[in-house]
């Protein structure tokens, strides 16, 4: 009888409530508060290639020791970096994503940025606590701490969808070492698009646009990362939601994890 209810209750969603899924335009068939359905979330998939044990970018050919097959002598191993971070080390120790930035994962995080379909936190923030399960923490205390927005953004969106995807994550994380730690990181000054820049141009346009108010390739990330550093947080992690893979041209970090000063 429930069952044949929850049938029924459908039909009548279906029937009183007409809409089609954000993502695709498929007629939704199940009464829920985000409007996506089954069939685009399910197509939202973790990231499955190799990955930079620093910055999280995919490690291509390019990526390792070019080594012909008639090489006769044998070259010592190279750890798994890409070519970036074995040049220039990120200021933070380790970057992890749940999946790539395309496709309908990109397109669920727009609908909570730009459309405010604000139901779509809780669904990202499940799969921001999958990223932060990758960097194995271990028991040592950790602060969550969201990449702020500059203030005139954060009026006019009316939140600060970091922030409100990393409460969701550590609501459904069994974390007990994890506090958030929002207002730590403050935004001074509003920067230009990070899309189609250089990996120095992105750095110089977002350096110097943070600073610690108490006490994110991931350029943004890597700024807010040497910001903490420098006010004595120990050890930074970055865990985002999802992030562009080799050769594109920006991250998009949705938390920092600093490491806690204290003992």
């Amino acid at each position: 009888m429930v069952s044949g209810a929850v049938v029924v209750a459908q039909g009548l969603f279906a029937a009183l409530i007409p809409s089609d899924c954000r993502l695709c335009g498929v007629p939704l068939e199940n009464i829920s508060r985000l409007p996506v359905c089954r069939s685009c979330l399910l197509a939202m998939k973790p990231i499955s290639v190799e990955t930079c044990e620093i910055c999280g970018d995919s490690l291509g050919v390019s990526s390792f020791r070019a080594a012909s097959q008639e090489e006769a002598v044998p070259q010592p191993e190279v750890a798994n970096e890409c070519p970036a971070c074995q040049d220039q080390k990120p200021h933070c120790s380790k970057a992890t994503a749940y999946g790539p930035y395309d496709g309908g994962l990109r397109d669920l995080v727009h609908l909570l940025k730009y459309d405010r379909v604000e139901p779509a936190a809780g669904k990202l923030g499940v799969m921001l606590c999958e990223a932060i399960a990758k960097l194995n923490l271990g028991t040592d205390p950790f602060l969550v701490v969201p990449v702020p927005l500059q203030v005139s953004k954060r009026h006019e969106r009316g939140f600060n969808q970091a922030e409100m995807i990393a409460r969701k994550a550590l609501r459904c994380a069994h974390f007990n070492n994890l506090e958030l730690g929002a207002g730590i990181l403050e935004r001074t000054r509003p920067t230009a698009s990070q899309i189609g820049l250089t990996r120095p141009q992105r750095a110089e346009n977002i350096r110097g646009a943070f600073r610690v108010e108490v006490l994110t390739t991931g350029t943004k990330a890597s700024e807010c990362a040497r910001v903490l550093l420098k006010a004595g947080a120990r050890r930074v992690l970055v865990a985002t939601i999802a992030r562009m893979l080799k050769q594109h041209s920006e991250a998009l970090p949705d938390s920092v994890l600093a490491k806690a000063a204290r003992a």
